[in-house]
């Protein structure tokens, strides 16, 4: 039995903040348990998504990619993510969007429902450490984490997107 959502953590513990998403996913697991939500959703955590992460998300019902940008606006952005227009050039280092078009390709129907949580991040060098500003929106994104994995529900979540974006958007990495 596959857990109905599946939630992706990106990034890299060396590259400062890159290590976002990873330390976020690893304070969601205790939470879940407590609040008795775990088997709703499977958490994996990756360096990078390829295109074998498309196969993950068959038989799901959401999934949420969560992970730090540099030029993401402050603390973090919340939105839907849609299959790309273009193929993927080579199989490592993809965007969600790249993945969920892998997705298409391979079981030739639409991909689930998907979002992106992108964390602002300020320092992504190797070997520095994540930074005090960007442990605050962490913990800011956590909250918002909280809310939407307590109504694991698309009409919710797409609802948190419409409220903190008034034009629609998708994400775009």
């Amino acid at each position: 039995m596959v857990a109905p959502i599946l939630i992706f953590a990106i990034g890299n513990e060396s590259r400062g903040d890159d290590a976002l998403a990873p330390l976020l996913m690893r304070r969601l697991k205790p939470w879940l348990m407590a609040e008795g939500h775990a088997a709703q959703f499977e958490l994996l955590e990756e360096f990078q998504l390829q295109v074998e992460h498309a196969m993950d998300m068959a038989a799901r019902e959401m999934v949420l990619f969560i992970d730090a940008g540099i030029d993401t606006p402050a603390p973090y952005t919340f939105l839907p993510a849609r299959p790309g227009n273009s193929r993927p050039l080579f199989s490592h280092a993809l965007t969600p969007e790249a993945v969920l078009s892998t997705f298409t390709q391979i079981f030739r129907q639409a991909p689930p429902p998907a979002f992106v949580l992108c964390i602002r991040g300020e320092q992504f060098e190797l070997g520095s450490s994540i930074t005090q500003t960007a442990a605050v929106r962490m913990g800011l994104a956590e909250t918002l984490l909280h809310g939407l994995l307590r109504k694991p529900e698309l009409a919710a979540w797409e609802a948190s997107v419409r409220s903190r974006n008034p034009a629609p958007q998708t994400a775009d990495f």
